[in-house]
């Protein structure tokens, strides 16, 4: 595996030297800004640096060589278990970059693995050998493995997906793979399965039409105002909010606030000519936010009455759809939600409240059993600044350990 890392004045633009130089298969695994240093500073801008990998076939790695005071000869072909720990913790430094507390989290780990196995082997009576024993070196990437296997679950990674990573890596598994290799095989696999979203995107002709739903008490609208806020003052972008919410006068209102601090026209909609009305009336806009209701999926009848909402809209001009779901609501609910509003329309997800939990294994999960798209992910209640496109390698390093 090949990871290398580029810098240019965008993203794009470091991504396509990357491209240029090892090929359309590359993929990314960290963006963040460069600034540039010294007293040329003041008159350079700052770049973007892109970290990126690509496994090329046939790429057997090898294990470091361990240098000695003696200069001891090592066996390439059958190399001692020292050689490969040792290989391990050399190039862990290097991936340790991108996953920051993941080294002492599995050493902390694979220490309390090897204590609880030599109570177990004290324990139990002897038993004969019956055939070969793996190698000393196959036993320390299997617990290693395992560890990582242990950290995906306690993140909330369903045993299920966690199990698919692992099965994906032991059929790419090659002779002698060093701990680094493995790690940025899972990290590297884990970001695909994520892929990437969309978001909002402009309309080719009129007004684009957002609308956003979902339960109760997760932060749709504000999450509405965060986006509007930032299409309006940080794109310069004229926004219309429209709420069909209702149900609770509390959230009408709140939204209006939202609209007269950005100076966007507020409109409540009752019914589906409403809706069409609106769209006509702000049809020189560049976008139109939908608030809809939230509430139970359970209640069929108000499932009903969004699927009229969403069908006159649909006829009324280009549109997209997000379901906004909380990072704190249980895997089984949020299984039951998604399936239920697949029935409404295609959408793309955002996670709200990634501020009140600590793990994040249901926006893996949910990714893979609904297969749609993360757009965007919220953590906090300050409008406009606590949200952010969906970044699948910070997740991913957070589920492997990692800090945030």
């Amino acid at each position: 595996m090949i990871i290398k890392k580029f810098v240019g004045k965008t993203e794009e633009e470091a991504v396509e030297a990357a491209r240029k130089e090892l090929g359309s298969g590359v993929v990314i695994m960290n963006v963040k800004e460069v600034k540039p240093k010294g007293f040329a500073a003041l008159f350079r801008s700052k770049q973007t640096e892109v970290t990126v990998a690509l496994e090329e076939e046939g790429d057997i790695p090898k294990p470091v060589r361990k240098e000695t005071a003696a200069a001891e000869p090592v066996n390439r072909e059958n190399p001692p278990a020292a050689a490969v720990t040792l290989a391990a913790d050399n190039s862990q430094n290097n991936i340790e970059k991108r996953l920051d507390s993941l080294q002492t989290l599995l050493e902390s780990r694979f220490q309390q693995d090897e204590a609880e196995k030599q109570e177990q082997t004290e324990a139990a009576p002897p038993v004969e050998k019956q055939e070969e024993e793996p190698s000393e070196e196959e036993l320390e990437r299997s617990k290693f493995v395992r560890l990582l296997y242990n950290t995906m679950l306690e993140n909330e990674v369903d045993e299920k997906y966690a199990n698919q990573i692992i099965e994906d890596l032991e059929k790419n598994k090659k002779p002698n793979m060093p701990f680094d290799y493995i790690l940025a095989n899972v990290y590297q696999k884990m970001i695909l399965k994520f892929g990437k979203a969309d978001g909002i995107t402009a309309a080719g002709k009129g007004p684009k039409i957002v609308l956003f739903m979902g339960p109760t008490g997760v932060g749709k609208t504000t999450t509405i105002a965060k986006l509007a806020s930032d299409f309006t003052v940080g794109e310069k972008k004229k926004v219309a909010l429209l709420t069909a919410d209702t149900y609770r006068i509390a959230a009408a209102e709140q939204l209006r606030t939202y609209a007269n601090i950005l100076e966007a026209p507020f409109r409540v909609i009752y019914t589906e000519g409403d809706a069409k009305q609106a769209v006509q009336d702000f049809h020189n806009f560049d976008y139109i936010f939908v608030d809809t209701a939230g509430h139970s999926h359970k209640n069929e009848e108000q499932m009903e009455n969004m699927q009229k909402l969403f069908e006159a809209i649909k006829e009324a001009g280009e549109y997209q759809t997000f379901l906004v779901l909380s990072a704190t609501t249980k895997y089984r609910d949020l299984v039951r939600i998604v399936s239920s509003y697949k029935e409404i329309a295609e959408y793309q997800l955002i996670f709200t409240k990634l501020d009140e939990t600590s793990t994040l294994g249901n926006l893996l999960n949910l990714k893979l059993f609904a297969d749609v798209p993360i757009a965007y992910v919220t953590c906090g209640q300050n409008v406009p600044d606590d949200i952010e496109c969906f970044n699948p390698q910070k997740t991913v390093k957070q589920l492997l350990g990692g800090k945030a």
